[in-house]
C-alpha cells in the first residue's frame, strides 16, 4: 500500500531546502571572500622586515701544531671587538674545545684572543669562556665566538602556496594579483645590507652642527661677504681649455 503526499506538503519541504541551500551558499562565498582579503596585495606587509635579537657569531679555526692567530684572524677578531662595542646586547660567548688534538693550541688561542679583546675595550665581565667536546671527532674543533645583537630579517622566501600559471586554484591570475614570493627577495636583501636596523622604524637624531664652520659663515654673512666656496684650484682639473 502505497500513499502519495499532496502538494501543500510539498511545498513547504521544497521551501525549507531552497532557503537552506541559499544559506550554505551566501556562508561559502563570505569564507572566500574572507580569505582572499587576508592575504594583503602589498609585498610590503605581505613579507614584512622584523627586528629582532640575533647572533652574530666568528669561527676560529685553530691547528695542532699553532698556538696563537694568524693575521687574518687578528684582524676578524677586532673587528668582532669593535662590533660589539657597537652594537652588543649580550657579553661574547667563546666555545672553547677540550680533549681534542688541537686543545693546548686552541687554549694559546684563546689567551691571544682575550687580549686582543682587552687592548680593543672589551671589559673582562663582557667575555664569557666555556668548554666544549664536538660530537664529530672527523671535524676540526674551533673557537666558536658569538653575541647577541639586534638584526633585521625577512622572509623564509621562495615559498609558493598556489600555482603560477592560469588555474583553477591560482585566484591571482585571474584577480591580476603578484603572487605569494613576489617581493621576498628584495625585503631580505634589504634587511641584510641595513647597518643599524633601527633605521627601518625611526629615523636617527642629528648630529651637532660644525661650529667652525657656520661661525665663518655667518661672519662673512654679516660683512655682507659672499658665502659661497670657492675652489681655486678647481679648472686644474679640466682635460681641455677648449671654448674659453
Amino acid at each position: 500500500m502505497t500513499t502519495k503526499s499532496s502538494p501543500a506538503r510539498r511545498l513547504p519541504l521544497a521551501a525549507m531546502l531552497t532557503a537552506t541551500a541559499a544559506l550554505l551558499g551566501a556562508c561559502n562565498h563570505a569564507r572566500d571572500d574572507a580569505m582572499t582579503a587576508s592575504i594583503p596585495d602589498d609585498y610590503r606587509l605581505r613579507h614584512p622586515i622584523a627586528v629582532q635579537e640575533a647572533p652574530d657569531s666568528l669561527v676560529v679555526f685553530v691547528g695542532q701544531g699553532r698556538g696563537g692567530l694568524t693575521a687574518e684572524q687578528r684582524a676578524e677578531v677586532m673587528a668582532l671587538a669593535q662590533s660589539w662595542l657597537r652594537q652588543g646586547t649580550g657579553a661574547i660567548s667563546a666555545d672553547v674545545p677540550t680533549g681534542t688534538p688541537n686543545a693546548r693550541a686552541a687554549g694559546d688561542s684563546m689567551r691571544e684572543i682575550q687580549s686582543l679583546f682587552a687592548a680593543a675595550g672589551v671589559p673582562p665581565h663582557g667575555l664569557t669562556v666555556r668548554n666544549y667536546q664536538p660530537k664529530d671527532p672527523r671535524q676540526m674543533a674551533a673557537i666558536r665566538l658569538s653575541y647577541p645583537k639586534m638584526s633585521a630579517t625577512a622572509g623564509p622566501c621562495g615559498v609558493w602556496p598556489d600555482d603560477l600559471g592560469p588555474t583553477i586554484k591560482n585566484k591571482n591570475w585571474f584577480e591580476n594579483k603578484p603572487d605569494w614570493n613576489f617581493g621576498c627577495a628584495y625585503q631580505r636583501n634589504m634587511a641584510a645590507m641595513v647597518d643599524n636596523p633601527a633605521d627601518l622604524v625611526q629615523p636617527r637624531a642629528e648630529t651637532p652642527s660644525y661650529t667652525t664652520r657656520r661661525t665663518a659663515l655667518f661672519d662673512k654673512y654679516r660683512k655682507g661677504s659672499s658665502t659661497a666656496i670657492t675652489y681655486p684650484e678647481a679648472d686644474k682639473a679640466k682635460l681641455s681649455d677648449t671654448g674659453k
